[in-house]
């Protein structure tokens, strides 16, 4: 059932059209890696743990190993959408069952629904930047308003961003470039201490999007162009966003972003034209909170998968604009840490089994997919190895708790070590633990096995 040519189906029951090529999924991930949440963020970067700031080769070296790593893992986890044709919350029914698939699929409506409010906050604020007379409230529902309206034609929203709106920000994002290399102040000092934890963040913004990549890469015509657009369009605009948004602090000052964090809008608004190139970011931070909103729809699907997703992504847009009314983004590097610990392993659980042990060949996604409780095992200590082995800070109490844990079992945390792969590398091994005996018992029962072991001993 659809309610267009060429549309995303009303309900899980309909068939997802193939439609997006190579330069589609990387238009949409190129936007997607220009956010304003990326300049306004840029002191996470330059700074992680606010006592260590980083040199500025350190600082754009942590941009682009992070992002490569992140943006891996994303293009990854988007092949499985591509050769199913699930999106992601369903395709975790082959994982873990289809009833403990819902465990991960409510954290994911959780922590899409504060990236929701979070880019409706900042599309407010830098709009407020440009035209100060209008109150935040105003933009806020403007911004949901379109969010929304986006939601209900996906695919052709997609269509969109690459016919038009992505010429606007490349041309954009040169001119920013051209003035803050020419005005910003020499970037003097800093060391390679929080080396780390800057690639941990980095990691973070680009592993945010692994819960929803499928969603969007079931509608790929195959999955290299699901795995090239991710990888290519999004490492490439998260480097610029993040080097421009340092510079931005530069000019800014440091103790300005700190204090408050949108005033690194200022020096986009200030150059020439400014306002009106800055104004096209503000217009295409739209396709960040569609991305959110249509990803909280179709996960909400998994859980009801015969509802018609325009009644979901309407309620879900009046939820994000009622959260982004009240947000409080100086939680926004805590809440980076918190989806990177729980959907970094995740990741790392799905792409072993579905990849090396041979998931792909028997992956259920049905409502009746059997539970899979082994699956939690690996996931949960890569959970606790990412607490265990992480730099980045959150709220005085976790990291204290955290602290007092190491020091329980006698872990002593080393400068190099990164809680993104410290996850990844746990959960990995261990699924390879759990799944490699039931891959090699399952192996030797096929038919023939007998025959050819025979055939070897004789």
């Amino acid at each position: 059932m659809s309610h267009a040519v060429n549309e995303v189906p009303l309900t899980l029951e309909g068939r997802p059209p193939k439609t997006l090529g190579v330069l589609d999924q990387g238009a949409l991930w190129a936007n997607l890696g220009v956010s304003l949440l990326g300049f306004s963020g840029a002191m996470f970067l330059l700074d992680p743990l606010g006592n260590a700031p980083l040199s500025l080769g350190a600082a754009l070296l942590a941009a682009v190993v992070g992002s490569l790593i992140g943006t891996a893992m994303v293009g990854l986890s988007a092949i499985p959408g591509t050769q199913t044709g699930q999106p992601a919350m369903v395709l975790l029914r082959g994982l873990f069952g289809a009833r403990i698939s819902y465990v991960p699929t409510v954290l994911n409506v959780v922590q899409m629904l504060g990236w929701g409010a979070f880019e409706l906050w900042v599309i407010a604020k830098a709009a407020s930047a440009i035209f100060g007379g209008v109150p935040y409230q105003v933009w806020v529902i403007v911004a949901g308003v379109l969010t929304t309206a986006l939601t209900i034609w996906p695919l052709g929203s997609i269509r969109l961003l690459r016919r038009y709106v992505t010429v606007g920000v490349i041309v954009s994002m040169l001119w920013f470039a051209w003035f803050f290399l020419s005005d910003a102040p020499v970037h003097a000092g800093g060391s390679w201490t929080a080396f780390a934890p800057a690639v941990d963040y980095v990691i973070a913004l680009s592993v945010s999007w692994v819960p929803m990549a499928a969603d969007f890469a079931r509608h790929s015509r195959s999955s290299r162009a699901a795995f090239t657009g991710v990888v290519g369009g999004y490492t490439l605009a998260q480097v610029a966003c993040l080097g421009l948004g340092v510079y931005a602090v530069a000019i800014a000052g440091a103790a300005a972003v700190g204090a408050d964090s949108t005033s690194v809008f200022g020096p986009f608004v200030a150059v020439p034209v400014g306002a009106l190139f800055f104004g096209i970011l503000v217009l295409r931070e739209t396709d960040q909170s569609f991305a959110n909103v249509y990803s909280t729809t179709v996960s909400l699907q998994n859980l009801m998968p015969r509802v018609d997703r325009r009644a979901f992504s309407a309620a879900i847009g009046v939820l994000t604009v009622a959260i982004a009314l009240v947000v409080d983004v100086t939680s926004y590097g805590a809440f980076l840490s918190v989806i990177g610990a729980v959907f970094v392993p995740m990741f790392a659980v799905l792409a072993v089994d579905y990849f090396v042990l041979g998931g792909a060949s028997r992956w259920n996604t049905g409502e009746d997919a059997p539970s899979r409780w082994s699956m939690l095992v690996p996931w949960g200590l890569g959970f606790l190895a990412y607490w265990l082995t992480t730099s980045s800070l959150t709220v005085e109490g976790w990291d204290a708790l955290w602290a007092s844990v190491r020091e329980a079992i006698g872990f002593t945390r080393q400068p190099w070590m990164n809680g993104a792969l410290g996850a990844a590398l746990v959960a990995g091994l261990v699924t390879l633990a759990v799944g490699w005996p039931r891959r090699r018992r399952a192996a030797g029962s096929e038919p023939g096995s007998e025959a050819a072991r025979a055939g070897r001993s004789g």
